[in-house]
C-alpha cells in the first residue's frame, strides 16, 4: 500500500468508492452520486497553506482503496483555521488498518499546516468510525439527533474534534 497526494488519475477510483457509500449506506448524506466535475473541483480546492489536503491509498496494482481529505469547515472567515475531515475506504479493503494509516497521515499533514482544529461528523451507528476517531486523538463533541433523512429513515450524526 502507498499513500500519496490525490491526482487526476485517482478520481475514478475515488468516485467508485464514494458511490458505494452513497448508494448503499447512510455514512454520507449525499442522495445522488456526484458527477465527475465535483471530484475535479474537490481536487482543485486543495490548499496546504489552509490545511486542505486530499490523499489516497493505493494497493500494489495502483488501485485506489481509500481516500481522506480535509477542507473548509464553514464559509465565515473566523472558521478558517478549522478543517472538516473525512475518510472513505473501499469495503473490500476494510479491517486491515488502512483507515488508521490513511487518516493518521491526514492528521500528520494537518499538524504541519496552519490549521488549529480538525472536525469530523459521523452518522450513527458506526462503532468502527468512532473507534478510529478516538484512536487518533479526536474527542466526541456531541450528537445531532435525526439530523438527516436517508432511505426513509432519520439518522443521528456525532461530531468529533481534534486540535492539530
Amino acid at each position: 500500500m502507498e499513500i500519496v497526494a490525490a491526482q487526476p488519475e485517482h478520481l475514478d477510483g475515488i468516485a467508485r468508492i464514494y458511490r458505494h457509500y452513497v448508494e448503499n449506506t447512510a455514512i454520507t448524506f449525499d442522495l445522488i452520486d456526484p458527477d465527475p466535475a465535483y471530484w475535479r473541483e474537490q481536487l482543485a480546492a486543495l490548499d496546504p497553506a489552509k490545511g486542505y489536503f486530499f490523499i489516497v491509498a493505493t494497493d500494489d496494482e495502483g488501485k485506489v482503496v481509500g481516500y481522506a481529505k480535509s477542507g473548509k469547515f464553514r464559509d465565515r472567515a473566523a472558521y478558517d483555521t478549522t478543517c472538516e475531515t473525512s475518510i472513505y475506504v473501499d469495503p473490500d479493503a476494510q479491517g486491515n488498518g488502512l483507515g488508521k494509516a490513511l487518516y493518521g497521515r491526514l492528521i500528520g499533514l494537518l499538524e504541519e499546516s496552519p490549521a488549529r482544529l480538525a472536525v469530523g461528523g459521523m452518522t450513527e451507528p458506526n462503532p468502527a468510525s468512532a473507534a478510529l476517531h478516538q484512536s487518533l486523538g479526536f474527542t466526541k463533541v456531541g450528537t445531532f439527533e435525526a439530523v438527516g433523512i436517508k432511505f426513509d429513515k432519520p439518522w443521528d450524526v456525532t461530531w468529533f474534534q481534534r486540535p492539530v
